[in-house]
């Protein structure tokens, strides 16, 4: 056998040791054997062909340890490139990243408001466009399209039960389309497990093995991560904590339920407290009444925001409350998941994280289940407004370095693997 269950130089051997390389940075040919079980033989003739292919560079020798000097590889990380896009009803984001996941270049543009499908998607193709020149990448080194939005998502053709702004979005077969247009290979996936993923791509959670992307942007969910996996559920739509009841006698929310998180904690919630009240509308600028229009939406939540760091109390206690209400959504996915972090990302809370992170923190240090075992930490991302669109490119990316055959954990120090180290993922 040429490697664990009896591997041998293919398609997954190759994304096995592409991901290892990736997650080390640099690594030798002997690391490789320790950190993935395969054979020396293997492992030569993957990096052989990774290098043929351009996709691995050597890069020097490692310091020397009495024996012959090894030789270090590392990814070529402008070998590939892949599109990342977040499409909401409030805007697009765009970005393009190298094959190591790092950004080079991004844009965002007017969102889908009520323009039909067709025409959006001529728009995106033509922006795109704009993009990839922008950078100056040779088309032909673009992997392919990532796409993510709000609500539940058919993996395979287009948007299922969409917020209301977006209704006229179900049934579109988007990926079909957005091929057609752009003449690259299409991905689709929701918001909130791409801003996971991009965490996870980024590599700004460590060794982590179960952690969260609490993601609010016009809505509320959540992308979750195992051992190194993302975990999609039956439909690929894990996650969906902007729709836990945490008031059964609440509001109804436009999934049909009452009491969501997502209908009393979501900027819309927010928003419309926050012009009830005459005082904080007027010193906030908000609209006199916006609720249909979410680009607007969100601008006013970010009003909020701003009056609430000015020290406005009315505006804290409104964001304060929506943090509370969060704070509790998150506390029983947290118990459900036994989580070990959370990171908050999404557009709105790359505005308002700063007020929502403690609230989560101090419920989750108060009160998850397995706290005597174990905290659960908190923190902001680092790409909070654009972690969809990044996560978005990730997906594109997973598909040439991530091992097929999922069920298999990356050692957290690959200097010390010892062979075998892969473990399977019960």
């Amino acid at each position: 056998m040429s490697g664990p269950a009896g591997a041998t130089p293919h398609a997954s051997s190759r994304a096995a040791v592409l991901d290892v390389i990736r997650a080390a940075g640099t690594i030798s040919r002997v690391g490789l054997v320790k950190a993935t079980g395969f054979t020396g033989a293997t492992i030569s003739t993957v990096v052989r062909r990774l290098i043929d292919d351009g996709l691995v560079l050597e890069t020097g020798r490692a310091e020397s340890t009495g024996g012959k000097r090894r030789v270090l590889l590392q990814l070529n990380q402008s070998s590939r490139f892949a599109v990342g896009v977040h499409l909401d009803h409030a805007g697009i984001t765009y970005v393009l990243t190298n094959l190591g996941g790092s950004v080079v270049a991004r844009m965002s543009r007017a969102g889908v408001g009520t323009d039909d499908p067709p025409a959006v998607v001529a728009r995106m193709a033509t922006e795109v466009d704009a993009l990839i020149e922008g950078a100056g990448i040779d088309r032909s080194r673009i992997l392919g399209l990532g796409l993510v939005a709000p609500g539940p998502m058919n993996q395979t053709s287009s948007m299922r039960l969409v917020p209301p702004a977006m209704r006229h979005w179900e049934h579109f077969r988007l990926d079909r389309e957005l091929l057609a247009a752009t003449r690259l290979p299409v991905v689709l996936d929701n918001d909130a497990t791409a801003a996971a993923l991009g965490e996870h791509w980024s590599g700004d959670v460590g060794g982590t093995a179960t952690f969260a992307a609490i993601y609010m942007g016009t809505g509320i969910g959540a992308g979750l991560m195992v051992n190194g996996i993302t975990f999609r559920g039956a439909s690929g739509n894990a996650g969906e904590i902007g729709h836990i009841c945490v008031d059964a006698n609440g509001p109804e929310c436009w999934c049909g339920a009452r009491g969501c998180t997502e209908a009393l904690a979501g900027p819309g919630a927010v928003v419309a407290a926050a012009r009830a009240d005459a005082e904080l509308a007027a010193e906030a600028g908000l609209a006199a009444d916006a609720e249909e229009e979410r680009p607007r939406r969100l601008a006013d939540f970010a009003a909020i925001t701003r009056a609430a760091l000015r020290g406005n109390a009315t505006a804290r206690e409104l964001l304060e409350r929506s943090a509370g209400h969060l704070a509790i959504a998150a506390r029983t996915l947290a118990n459900i998941m036994d989580l070990e972090q959370m990171v908050l990302t999404g557009p709105s809370l790359a505005i308002a994280g700063s007020i929502y992170l403690p609230v989560v923190q101090r419920e989750l240090d108060r009160a998850f289940f397995s706290r005597a075992t174990h905290p659960v930490t908190v923190r902001l991302s680092r790409s909070a407004a654009t972690a969809p669109a990044i996560g978005a490119a990730a997906l594109v990316l997973q598909a040439e370095l991530v091992p097929l055959r999922e069920g298999l954990r990356l050692p957290d120090n690959l200097a010390d693997a010892e062979p075998g180290g892969l473990r399977a993922v019960r």
